[in-house]
């Protein structure tokens, strides 16, 4: 009997010692948000969830972004990833000494972004800004942007009313002095059709192709990719799979993402999820592909426009290599 139970203690230990080396032996990758938790993110919530990182020897942390910003620090090397945007990147590409990270996948295919308004107040189209209030981040990108659409509509820029103002409820902004905010359909244009608010919107691709850039983009540090190309690789596998499985099942999908953040509205998350599930790949076969095309012809729209310091050169800043095939 006590020789039994020694060798029970010895399998135990054994045991212990096999989960203890497997945890160390497993690549720990930090992931910084860009805002706080949305359905942007979902397929990191599922892969995380559904053991998809676990699977391929990973241990991933998910983390709210500093003040600064996600790019900062993948750029530090804080964060092996993080997420930001095509337009809001672009400064630190067009430099001399550019930030060391590169976009290595999208996590939409298209841009979803534009104006939203109380429906009838005349903002179905862009020319339909001039002479209202629009609330303003003070950017020049953005209002660059305005600009663009509201001048290839016929209407007047100049006339528009620009508060500077950081909206964080839709609804409650456009039942004030507000005419016009600046939204992620997916998002705050849905949260509007959760809370029965009538509204139009117009999406800044549908009036310029060029503006059909990358937004959100998954970002990674150099020096991690340089170094560790299988365990970024691996990183992507296990993320495209949690957005595949968004794709296929986007109740499930925003049922996880809300346990992992239950401070999230469930309906608007299950009506996001719904709506995005057409949104993650659209029409091309392989998720986060960037198309170098658009990629670039959004930043030769910048250095036209004069918004960035320096031309960023062709192709530079992302990279389709670590997809999964």
């Amino acid at each position: 009997m006590r020789n039994k139970i020694i060798i029970l203690f010895c399998i135990l230990g054994l045991m212990v010692t096999m989960t203890a080396c497997s945890e160390e032996n497993q690549e720990k990758i930090t992931i910084s948000l860009d805002w706080s938790p949305n359905t942007n993110h979902t397929g990191l919530y599922v892969a995380q969830e559904k053991g998809y990182f676990e699977e391929l020897g990973l241990t991933v942390e998910i983390v709210q972004p500093p003040e600064d910003g996600a790019t900062s620090l993948v750029a530090s090397g804080k964060a092996q990833f993080g997420i930001d945007f095509q337009d809001t990147i672009a400064p630190a590409f067009a430099t001399d000494d550019p930030l060391p990270v590169t976009a290595v996948a999208a996590l939409l295919q298209h841009n979803t972004s534009g104006i939203i308004s109380l429906k009838g107040n005349g903002m179905d189209t862009p020319k339909g800004m001039s002479n209202k209030v629009y609330a303003t981040w003070d950017l020049p990108v953005e209002k660059a942007i305005i600009k663009s659409v509201v001048e290839a509509d016929g209407g007047d820029y100049d006339s528009i009313q620009m508060i500077p103002s950081t909206v964080t409820d839709v609804v409650t902004a456009l039942n004030t002095d507000v005419d016009a905010v600046w939204v992620y359909y997916a998002w705050d244009g849905i949260a509007t059709k959760v809370k029965g608010v009538e509204t139009d919107f117009f999406a800044f691709k549908d009036i310029n192709p060029v503006l059909d850039y990358y937004s959100p983009i998954l970002i990674a540090n150099n020096e991690f990719l340089k170094n560790n190309k299988e365990e970024a690789k691996a990183f992507l596998k296990a993320v495209a799979k949690g957005y595949e499985y968004a794709i296929d099942n986007p109740e499930e999908a925003a049922n996880i993402l809300v346990e992992a953040n239950p401070e999230l509205d469930k309906d608007l998350v299950q009506e996001s999820q719904v709506w995005l599930s057409d949104q993650y790949k659209a029409e091309v076969s392989q998720w986060g592909y960037i198309d170098q095309e658009r990629w670039d012809a959004f930043y030769s729209w910048l250095a036209e426009e004069d918004l960035i310091e320096k031309e960023i050169p062709k192709g530079f800043g992302f990279t389709n290599d670590y997809l999964p095939d």
